[in-house]
């Protein structure tokens, strides 16, 4: 009997994948019996994601990479190929921000780092866009495919101090609607690029935003609370249930779509 949410040996990559929310969505979707090809920087902590995968009987490959460099890039897509024989899924978690390119409470925008802005720019943006072309040629070589960019709050809302960041998120939003039409008009209803637009998580790159040194929540973090109904930050399981209907064939006919995961920060106001 065929199951609409069955994600049984579909292959996927995920960049970003040894991150705190990127991570929690490898093992997520390897125990669900996806085949994981795991995508960033560090190869120690994809080493070890790798190792709780196939503790867990899941089956997971780490690829170390740099998603603004295009010849890596390509490589990681031809050993994936290699081994697994396609790309069903391609998700664009990578991401971060620079100090730089944060406006601090008392400072103005006229104390901006460009070359940080840029940077900030550079790895969540382009770091969406070039793993989206390179992945999306074999996609459609295979005749199919799926991709699911993590967007942000911040994409939504103008949100104070995180410029950069919010900037290059929003840009990834409407990068993800472009796709969604470009590739489904020259390609077919079997491509389809959708997002995830994540509210509060703390990960490493927010956690001095919203936490003191002793764990406690600053003054931005109370402030984000009192504007969440749900009253909490989210945690990296919230983001499964929608991943994985994305991932799987239960949103064959969605495309273009935002999927905001935010305990209704985007839809509160005083």
């Amino acid at each position: 009997m065929y199951e609409l949410f069955n994600i049984q040996n579909k292959v996927i990559a995920i960049t970003g994948g040894t991150g705190v929310l990127g991570s929690s969505m490898v093992e997520y979707l390897a125990a669900h019996g996806a085949k994981m090809a795991v995508l960033a920087r560090n190869k120690q902590k994809g080493n070890e994601l790798i190792e709780r995968v196939k503790a867990k009987g899941g089956e997971a490959i780490f690829l170390q990479t740099d998603v603004t460099n295009e010849a890596i890039l390509a490589q990681n897509a031809e050993d994936i190929v290699a081994k697994y024989g396609r790309i069903d899924v391609l998700i664009n978690a990578a991401g971060g921000n620079m100090p730089g390119a944060i406006i601090s409470p008392d400072g103005t925008i006229f104390d901006l780092k460009i070359d940080d802005f840029r940077k900030v720019v550079d790895l969540n943006l382009m770091g969406t866009v070039i793993p989206t072309i390179i992945f999306a040629k074999i996609m459609v070589a295979n005749k199919q495919g799926n991709i699911i960019n993590i967007s942000s709050e911040a994409a939504l809302r103008p949100l104070t101090r995180v410029v950069g960041y919010a900037a290059a998120k929003a840009a990834v939003t409407n990068f993800t609607k472009y796709m969604a039409g470009e590739l489904a008009i020259k390609f077919g209803e079997n491509f389809r690029v959708n997002a995830i637009a994540p509210g509060f998580f703390i990960t490493e790159q927010n956690r001095t935003l919203l936490t003191n040194p002793d764990g406690s929540y600053s003054d931005r973090g109370k402030a984000i609370i009192q504007h969440t109904p749900f009253r909490r930050f989210g945690v990296p399981e919230d983001l499964h249930g929608t991943l994985h209907y994305l991932v799987s064939d239960a949103s064959k006919f969605v495309t273009g779509t935002v999927a905001v995961v935010d305990g209704g920060f985007d839809a509160f106001s005083l």
